[in-house]
C-alpha cells in the first residue's frame, strides 16, 4: 500500500505575511500561542482561522492550531489576502532630509513617525513617504524599499535609507558587522550609579507580554539574541539621569530593555513602564511637576542623535548629527531647573 504526499495548501491563494525560527531553548508550546507572542495586533481567532485554511506551515508543512513548536521549528503564516507592504501606496509625507545623494540618503524622523507599515499602521508611514518621493528603491531581506535600520514610532532621530542594491547591501552589512556608528541621548529613571558602563545581555520576546522584550541570561539565553548598549552620563538631574548610548547591537527596543533591565527605565516609556512615578518623593507638588513633564514629552526620551557609516561607493567614513528634538529639550530644562532648586535648599 502506497503512503501519500502531505497535501500542501494551494500558495497561489495564500501570500506569505510572516516567518519565525523557533529559538533553541523553546519550551513546548502550542503554535497559536506562540505567534501571539510575535506577531503585533493579531488574535488567536484569526490564527486558528488561518489553521483551518492550511495556512500555518511548519517545516514546510500544514499544522493545526494545537501543533506544539519545537526548537528550530521554521513556522511560515500565510493569509488569503497580500501583506500591506506589497499594497503599498506613496504618501506625500513632509521628510526631514538631512542628506541625499545617488546612492543613499539620511532622514531625521520625528517622533510619533511609523517607520514602516505594519499591523495598525498601514498608511502613513516613513516609507509611505519615501515612495511617493523616491523611485525602484531597493527592498531589504523584508521587502521593505530602501529600509536599511529602523527606530521606534516614539523615537526621535536619524535614519540612513539605500537607493541602490549596492548601498543597501554595503549598508546592511555594516550594521550587520556592527560597524556602523549609532549614538542616541535618553533620560531614564533614577541617579545612575556608574559614570559610563556597558550592558550585555540577550534580548527575546517577554514571555507574558507579546508586546515588550526582556533580557535572558544564563541558561535562557539562547531564548533571546546578543545585545550590547555602551552608556555614559552626560547630566545628572536629581531622580533622572541623562544618558549617551552607543549600540554595539539593534535589537528591537534594545535600549528601552537594556535601560530598564539594570533599574532605569527611560522617562515616560509607557510600554516598559516609565510613564509612572519610579523614583522621587510622594509630595503632591512632585506628583503635578512630573505630569507637567509628562505632558511636554508625550513619550519616550529617546533620540537617535549621532550616525556614521561607510559610505558604500566613495567608501569615506560619514557622520551626521541631529540636535535633540524641543519637547526633549523643554523637559530636560525643567528637570534641570528642578535639580538645581533642591540642591539649593
Amino acid at each position: 500500500m502506497e503512503t501519500q504526499e502531505p497535501q500542501l495548501p494551494e500558495e497561489d491563494n495564500l501570500h506569505e505575511h510572516h516567518t519565525f525560527t523557533v529559538d533553541k531553548g523553546q519550551a513546548p508550546l502550542r503554535v497559536d500561542k506562540y505567534l501571539l507572542n510575535y506577531i503585533e495586533n493579531i488574535t488567536r481567532s484569526k490564527l486558528q482561522t488561518a489553521a483551518k485554511n492550511d495556512g500555518i506551515l511548519v517545516n514546510g508543512a500544514p499544522v493545526k492550531s494545537n501543533y506544539k513548536v519545537r526548537p528550530d521549528d521554521h513556522i511560515r503564516v500565510l493569509f488569503p489576502h497580500p501583506t500591506y507592504e506589497a499594497l503599498l501606496v506613496g504618501e506625500d509625507i513632509p521628510l526631514d532630509i538631512v542628506y541625499e545623494d545617488d546612492a543613499l540618503l539620511v532622514v531625521n524622523k520625528p517622533a510619533g513617525l511609523v517607520v514602516h507599515p505594519g499591523h495598525g499602521n498601514y498608511s502613513g508611514t516613513l516609507i509611505n513617504g519615501l515612495i511617493y518621493k523616491f523611485d525602484n528603491l531597493p527592498n531589504n531581506s523584508s521587502e521593505r524599499p530602501g529600509l536599511v535600520h529602523r527606530i521606534d514610532k516614539d523615537t526621535s532621530g536619524l535614519l540612513v535609507v539605500a537607493k541602490t542594491e549596492v548601498a543597501m547591501r554595503h549598508l546592511a552589512s555594516q550594521f550587520a558587522e556592527k560597524t556602523s556608528e549609532r549614538e542616541y541621548v535618553a533620560m531614564v529613571w533614577g541617579d545612575v550609579e556608574d559614570d559610563e558602563g556597558t550592558v550585555e545581555g540577550h534580548i527575546g520576546r517577554h514571555p507574558k507580554n507579546r508586546l515588550q522584550n526582556t533580557v535572558y541570561l544564563g541558561e535562557d539565553a539562547d531564548k533571546g539574541k546578543p545585545a550590547v548598549t555602551h552608556y555614559k552620563v552626560l547630566e545628572r538631574l536629581g531622580y533622572v539621569t541623562l544618558l549617551s548610548c552607543k549600540l554595539e547591537t539593534g535589537r528591537t527596543h534594545q535600549i528601552r530593555v537594556h535601560m530598564k533591565h539594570i533599574g532605569h527605565t527611560l522617562f515616560n516609556d509607557e510600554r516598559y513602564g516609565g510613564d509612572a512615578i519610579l523614583k522621587g518623593t510622594t509630595f503632591t507638588k512632585y506628583k503635578q511637576f512630573v505630569d507637567n513633564c509628562f505632558k511636554l514629552l508625550p513619550r519616550q526620551a529617546l533620540h537617535a542623535k549621532t550616525l556614521g557609516f561607510v559610505h558604500p561607493v566613495t567608501h569615506t567614513f560619514m557622520r551626521f548629527e541631529t540636535p535633540v528634538p524641543d519637547d526633549m529639550v523643554q523637559c530636560i530644562a525643567k528637570w534641570r531647573t528642578y535639580a538645581k532648586h533642591q540642591d539649593n535648599k
